[in-house]
């Protein structure tokens, strides 16, 4: 075997930075802190290297922040369907209640809040409406039911209803669910009530959607008495388009048409499509309109319910703010607004909830989000005169009136859809987190080449150094402590032999040094002790050493 020509040379340990350098993946360390190499050489690798991380570190900056503003963007498409489900669509009548079933109870509750008559006025309103006057010893009803009124006096879709057809098939009231709104009685088609299956159309065009003939009455409007905010000065037919999942605000959003025209309205879905927070400021949880005795702040979107209740909307969200806000001020709610309070009476209408009402939307104080998924449906109305000649004397014949009375009453209806496609605006995330890490990694390359794997390597490199340096100091720091220790023991042992003639006692031997404490194995193998020696400690001394047994 061949002696060993010299020591072997120490290996630098792993948190050597220069080992890291020589080893690392990114770009220009090695040239940094590798050995040899002039310093000029190394002074310029270096400014470049702390160039280029600046710059790095300014563009993920960058990047970051406009991640964290979280922008979005809007993206229109037009997409093609093979059938499309039909909207829901609203009626009311422009005259709330019909002359001729008012009574004189009617106009003792509902005379002063709903058509502004002072009590000395009801006999010559009831003149003006053909009726006769109230009985001697007339004794109004203790109480009074607003809704029972409209439902029961408002204009009935079986006497209006003169013609109804679905895509060439037969339709009629039963296809028809009674709705109230802020107009009173009114009547939505294809509503899906009730888990009622919704109607669809596989073709667009005119005569492929609904199709209405309707007598508006006129010889039951109300007469004009007073000239008052709720007063109606038109003649015809307030209609709503709009999706199954939000109740109708009609009297805000519906359009109108009038006797003696028929209108056609052409359609086309849209689906609009938000983002919640923190990208948009859209909301999808269901609401609940009930009253709140102590609303914990400002008046604003209803809190969630805790049942089933239906799909959030934009329309169904004011109204329940509407109905929460009434209900506080007043104790009531109005019959349009959805929520469990009692419908208020006519007094309370005209003292508290017309007024409270109409302060609340002067101030605009329900904040409501933006649904995140809607429906909505674009309009284009066009009109033509509607009877001619033939067809006045052919309607009068068959509805027993005559042709003045169809030309001033009669109107016809036609929906439809354009055609079956439909847009969809969607709102995106402007900024993915997928194209952050694209582009940091981009950036890392581009600059100092590195790459995910070289994060890992300076993470690997830091425990190493954490490690060998910080936990290593400890380590080191706790041995010297305990070889320290040892040393002053064996020191203490030492000072007290006193050398004598020897006896080999063998390789072991225990020696008990003092009464109370362990025996200890003398390290050495041999001990001298005195042939004739008392294995005893001097007199006054607490030390001594005896031997107990030796072990050949």
């Amino acid at each position: 075997m061949k002696p060993r020509s010299g020591p072997e040379e120490a290996q630098p340990p792993a948190s050597d930075i220069r080992v890291f350098a020589s080893s690392c993946s990114m770009h220009g360390l090695g040239h940094v802190f590798g050995p040899g190499g002039p310093m000029a050489r190394r002074g310029l690798w270096t400014a470049a290297v702390l160039l280029a991380l600046a710059t790095l570190l300014y563009q993920v900056a960058g990047r970051v922040r406009y991640y964290g503003e979280f922008h979005h963007e809007t993206a229109l498409e037009e997409r093609e369907s093979r059938r499309l489900t039909f909207p829901a669509v609203t009626l009311c009548n422009i005259n709330p209640l019909r002359r001729s079933r008012l009574t004189p109870n009617d106009l003792h509750w509902a005379g002063p809040a709903l058509l502004g008559l002072e009590p000395a006025e009801h006999a010559a309103y009831l003149r003006a409406l053909g009726r006769p006057p109230a009985p001697p010893g007339f004794m109004p009803s203790p109480t009074f039911d607003v809704a029972r009124l409209y439902a029961r006096a408002g204009h009935a879709l079986e006497d209006m209803l003169l013609a109804c057809r679905y895509r060439g098939w037969p339709c009629g009231p039963e296809n028809f669910t009674t709705v109230f709104t802020r107009m009173g009685q009114c009547y939505t088609f294809n509503s899906g009530a009730e888990g009622a299956e919704l109607l669809t159309t596989p073709r667009g065009g005119a005569g492929n959607g609904l199709q209405v003939m309707l007598d508006v009455q006129q010889d039951e409007y109300l007469p004009m008495w007073r000239d008052t905010e709720e007063t109606p000065f038109e003649v015809g037919i307030r209609v709503q388009i709009h999706s199954q999942e939000e109740p109708p605000l009609i009297d805000q959003l519906g359009f109108g048409a009038a006797p003696g025209y028929q209108t056609f309205v052409s359609c086309q879905k849209q689906q609009l499509s938000f983002l919640p927070p923190p990208w948009g400021d859209c909301s999808s949880v269901s609401l609940d309109p009930d009253f709140e005795p102590e609303p914990s702040g400002p008046l604003g979107a209803p809190s969630p319910s805790p049942g089933p209740s239906p799909p959030y909307s934009l329309i169904g969200c004011r109204l329940a703010c509407e109905s929460r806000y009434v209900a506080r001020k007043c104790g009531c709610r109005m019959m349009h607004m959805p929520g469990g309070a009692p419908v208020c009476s006519p007094h309370q209408y005209k003292d508290c909830a017309h007024p409270a009402l109409d302060a609340m939307l002067r101030k605009d104080a329900c904040t409501c989000p933006n649904p995140c998924a809607s429906t909505r449906y674009a309009k284009e109305l066009s009109m033509v005169r509607m009877p001619s000649r033939a067809a006045a004397r052919y309607l009068a014949r068959k509805h027993n009136r005559s042709e003045a009375y169809i030309v001033e009453n009669v109107l016809m209806l036609d929906i439809f859809f354009e055609a079956l496609n439909y847009e969809t605006v969607e709102q995106k995330k402007a900024y993915e987190m997928s194209e952050l890490l694209g582009d940091i990694g981009g950036q890392m390359g581009l600059f100092v080449g590195a790459s995910l794997l070289t994060v890992l390597e300076i993470l690997d490199y830091l425990c190493e150094v954490f490690w060998d340096r910080v936990l290593g100091y400890f380590w080191n720091r706790k041995r010297s402590q305990r070889h320290s220790s040892a040393n002053l023991l064996q020191e203490g042992l030492g000072s007290h032999r006193t050398p004598v003639p020897h006896l080999s006692l063998g390789p072991r031997a225990v020696v008990r040094v003092s009464p109370g404490l362990p025996p200890l194995p003398v390290p050495s193998p041999r001990l001298s002790l005195p042939l004739n020696a008392p294995a005893t400690s001097s007199p006054g001394s607490r030390w001594g050493v005896c031997v107990f047994r030796a072990t050949p």
